[in-house]
């Protein structure tokens, strides 16, 4: 069954500076696949810097890359027609990191739930379109009569953040792409909202990309993670085994970082290189040796590919060097998609 979206071999760099030129590499070599047989639920988790963000603007299209293809259905998304593109737009929907910058201050909050309904012709009267504003705003917890009718600043950011949900949900979508959605908004919120997430995959058949730096909410919430490194793929498998016991360094610093509500449980003591310190040290192998104190000499010379380390996990890290090397989509196999494309972190290029 082909893909809904897919990364494939995509690299993406930007470029800056007025008479010195410089080049970042924000992703590089990365395949994905979303949206198969079944809906996924799969986490991309990493720190700040580390390519999520623009992994979700490039599966959005709303960035071009640099090299490599972004397929929607196994057509090229550049190549589309615009009927094609208007389905595409319908299909695939995003949740951002700050809800108010979805909004505009002058509009009262009816206008991003009323846009998208004229936009793609879903409803003939206005109270047809009153009845599918209602219907999505209980969809995410909210009371219309409590919501409708009031502007951005008179809501709190969780309910803010719930309407854009609630948009999402009025296209009826096959996937969301949710960038940092819970990062905003109170702690005591955040359950409802990836609640939310979960009952839009469960019960809606609604694949999800959840995009985070917080490691705990991606455990709870996904069944899949894929953790990247300075645009590369340093672990990927079923979040249940990543994350119980994470075998490359980076997810150990990241997992050794998570506050678990455990009294006898100590905070990862690893000191950590700044990211001068880490740019200062340059290599071609490891992205992450700089950083890592398993260090070897081969890691300074050539990258490693993913190592499958048992059925649902593969490590970048040649700490399993004996391990089955994955090539392509071979890493299908840890991330429950065998059979189709899938996310591979491939050789990396120079910053």
């Amino acid at each position: 069954m082909t893909a809904l979206l897919e990364l494939r071999d995509v690299t993406h760099v930007y470029t800056g500076g007025l008479f010195r030129r410089r080049a970042t590499v924000a992703l590089e070599n990365i395949f994905l696949s979303i949206g198969g047989e079944r809906p996924s639920m799969i986490a991309i988790a990493g720190e700040s810097g580390s390519g999520k963000t623009t992994m979700g603007l490039l599966l959005l299209g709303f960035l071009v890359p640099t090299a490599g293809q972004i397929l929607y259905q196994g057509t090229d998304l550049q190549e589309i027609s615009s009927a094609e593109r208007l389905t595409f737009r319908r299909e695939v929907q995003a949740i951002f990191q700050d809800p108010f910058e979805v909004y505009n201050p002058f509009y009262k909050v009816d206008h991003v739930l009323s846009v998208p309904i004229a936009k793609f012709h879903l409803a003939k009267s206005k109270e047809k379109q009153r009845a599918l504003m209602e219907q999505a705003l209980l969809g995410v917890g909210l009371r219309p009569e409590e919501t409708l009718g009031r502007y951005p600043h008179e809501l709190s950011g969780g309910q803010r953040q719930r309407i854009t949900v609630a948009r999402a949900l009025l296209l009826n979508p096959r996937l969301i792409i949710a960038d940092e959605p819970v990062s905003m908004v109170d702690a005591s919120l955040r359950a409802t909202i990836l609640e939310s997430l979960r009952d839009l995959n469960r019960d809606m058949g609604i694949s999800i990309l959840y995009i985070t730096h917080d490691l705990a909410t991606a455990y709870h919430i996904s069944e899949q993670i894929v953790v990247l490194y300075q645009g590369s793929v340093t672990e990927a498998g079923d979040v249940d085994v990543v994350i119980k016991d994470p075998q490359h360094p980076y997810t150990q610093l990241l997992v050794g970082s998570i506050p678990w509500p455990d009294p006898d449980r100590r905070w990862s003591e690893e000191e950590v290189s700044s990211r001068g310190e880490v740019l200062a040290r340059e290599t071609k192998g490891c992205k992450f040796a700089p950083r890592c104190r398993f260090v070897m000499p081969m890691c300074w010379n050539s990258r490693p590919p993913l190592f499958q380390t048992d059925t649902q996990r593969a490590a970048a890290c040649y700490l399993y060097q004996d391990g089955l090397a994955l090539e392509g989509n071979e890493i299908g196999k840890v991330l429950g998609q065998e059979g189709e494309a899938a996310l591979e972190g491939g050789p990396a290029l120079e910053a």
